[in-house]
């Protein structure tokens, strides 16, 4: 982490979370998450290969550099473990901006979720995005439930690869 990162206004601290654009130093932990099933499983497009992940974290910078907004990744503020990772992407189908998150399953059940979503939201819509969606598996209660909590409001739904999916929408 760098001393510009931590004065950026990109960076954002709840509580317990510090949340912070991704640099290159983040790439080790980015692969163990992409690449695990308990993780991204759940994520557009599944699991990522290492090369995946190197690629999306270049994409991810380039991003921020372009919208200055994007994917930040999470660590817990008394400890700095990498948690995983929460913001924005622009969804291939043109659904429109979408909020994302992807923790560890041990953060599971501690809140850690929905605190990095909350505030990646308000972010989103300080920087300007009227309309932030999300899109979650019908199966998966848990960010569903995330997705109701920050505010979220139902806004459709559709298929793919056989799943149903749910779309949620905050208006800012």
């Amino acid at each position: 982490m760098t001393l510009a990162a931590l004065r950026s206004t990109r960076l954002l601290t709840t509580e317990r979370l510090m949340l912070i654009p991704p640099g290159r130093e983040n790439l080790a932990d980015l692969i163990r998450l992409k690449g695990d099933e308990r993780v991204f499983g759940w994520m557009l497009h599944g699991v990522r290969s290492a090369e995946r992940a190197r690629e999306e974290l270049e994409d991810d910078i380039d991003f921020w550099e372009v919208r200055g907004y994007g994917t930040w990744c999470v660590f817990e503020r008394a400890s700095g473990d990498f948690l995983g990772i929460c913001g924005f992407m622009e969804r291939p189908d043109g659904r429109g901006v979408a909020l994302r998150y992807a923790l560890w399953p041990e953060c599971r059940g501690k809140g850690y979720a929905r605190e990095a979503a909350r505030a990646a939201l308000g972010f989103g819509h300080r920087a300007g995005l009227a309309r932030i969606i999300a899109v979650a598996r019908e199966e998966n209660e848990a960010s569903r439930a995330v997705l109701t909590d920050i505010g979220m409001a139902p806004a459709g739904e559709f298929r793919h690869q056989g799943h149903r999916m749910l779309v949620f929408e905050s208006r800012g």
